[in-house]
């Protein structure tokens, strides 16, 4: 398997030096697989603790090219993004009124956060019939934003704990687009940063659910028969 430092050494340019795209892999909380997986999956997490350092325009942009290619229905594109940055400290009006809309607990730790994306999908078809695929299109453009950050030696953390309404209201937003999730952006910084309990948190394995508890066969609840090997 591709070893996390080979894919970076791989994919990275001198385009990319020039153009202030961080180099080289992550810190490291590699996950234990039943199977192999790409090394990028395998080692994303979602960290708390950001070391401040600001971001390029052009990783930004990375990330939301990333997004914008994701899958959708009838090419539809519903997601919308608004984007807060922090520039070492120096926040823009989005950052700050995103940060303002965060739960007390996820602002504790948010703000060292370089980039918060605020994550909108559009609700409505044309017509003003409910688009019920457009939560799951909304996640699957954030989670290549997520993979694009990982790869870009950046971490991503999906945020549920934010006030939609209050996000709404000062940007806005239409009434057929709901906010439903905050992406924070940045490098992984120190888990001694944190209050102890988020810090326990950070340095504590990943643990997933085994695959017989999500995949169902022949009926709900019964584990799916994968008898051959990868």
């Amino acid at each position: 398997m591709t070893t996390l430092t080979a894919r970076f050494a791989r994919i990275h340019t001198p385009a990319d030096d020039a153009a202030g795209i961080p180099r080289g892999g992550p810190q490291v909380k590699q996950a234990t697989t039943a199977q192999p997986i790409n090394p990028l999956l395998a080692a994303r997490w979602s960290p708390r603790a950001f070391d401040g350092s600001s971001l390029s325009e052009a990783a930004v942009q990375s990330l939301l090219e990333a997004a914008r290619w994701a899958p959708s229905a009838m090419n539809h594109q519903p997601w919308r993004f608004i984007i807060g940055r922090n520039h070492d400290g120096d926040t823009d009006r989005a950052f700050k009124n995103i940060y303002d809309a965060l739960a007390e607990g996820n602002q504790i730790w948010a703000g060292d956060a370089p980039l918060l994306i605020a994550a909108t999908v559009r609700t409505q078809e044309e017509d003003g019939t409910a688009r019920t695929v457009g939560g799951f299109e909304l996640g699957l453009a954030t989670a290549q934003i997520i993979v694009q950050a990982h790869d870009l030696g950046l971490h991503a953390h999906v945020i549920g704990g934010f006030n939609g309404d209050q996000v709404r209201a000062t940007f806005d937003i239409p009434d057929d687009y709901q906010p439903l999730a905050v992406v924070a952006v940045g490098r992984v910084g120190t888990p001694d940063s944190l209050p102890e309990r988020l810090a326990a948190a950070e340095r504590a394995p990943r643990t997933r659910l085994p695959l017989a508890d999500i995949a169902y066969g022949e009926a709900w609840g019964e584990p799916a028969q994968v008898t051959e090997q990868i």
